[in-house]
């Protein structure tokens, strides 16, 4: 009987621990136009998902993980604890994306966002000659010396 008891418990603690709530999701990067950009083009690997639990003590508020190569991640199922959570995706040369989700004792919320291309800027180059170096004036700056005695 004792036996039969404690494989009972063994899956009762089995099945509960697989029910522990996470934080999961798939990234997609878009171009301005809101069109999906191939893999091969960029790669959504490596893209930062911060969790930051808002309801939490500070020293429990905060996980992070990294997108695999399909763009999908997953919290671990141990850190993250009941409460309101934003979840901030962010890549480089991407938008970052933040979304809000309630995380309950059973509940696997799932977070999919589409990532905009930052539209990149043009470098432009400014010509100058060496007389121009005397009509620049910094207004924020300010000499005082002390009166002579």
């Amino acid at each position: 009987m004792k036996l039969h008891t404690l494989f009972a418990a063994a899956g009762l603690v089995t099945m509960l621990s697989a029910c522990a709530p996470s934080i999961r999701g798939t990234i997609q990067l878009v171009d301005a136009n809101n069109k999906p950009i191939p893999v091969a083009v960029a790669s959504p690997e490596g893209a930062v998902v911060n969790m930051i639990n808002t309801s939490a003590a500070v020293e429990e508020a905060s996980y992070s993980v990294t997108t695999a190569a399909d763009g999908k991640f997953e919290s671990a199922k141990d850190v993250i604890k009941k409460g309101k959570y934003q979840v901030e995706i962010t890549h480089l040369g991407f938008q970052t994306e933040t979304r809000t989700v309630e995380v309950t004792t059973f509940s696997n919320p799932k977070v999919d966002v589409s990532l905009r291309k930052i539209h990149e800027g043009r470098r432009k180059s400014i010509r100058g000659s060496r007389s121009d170096e005397d009509k620049i004036v910094n207004p924020g700056e300010v000499n005082i010396q002390p009166p002579s005695m």
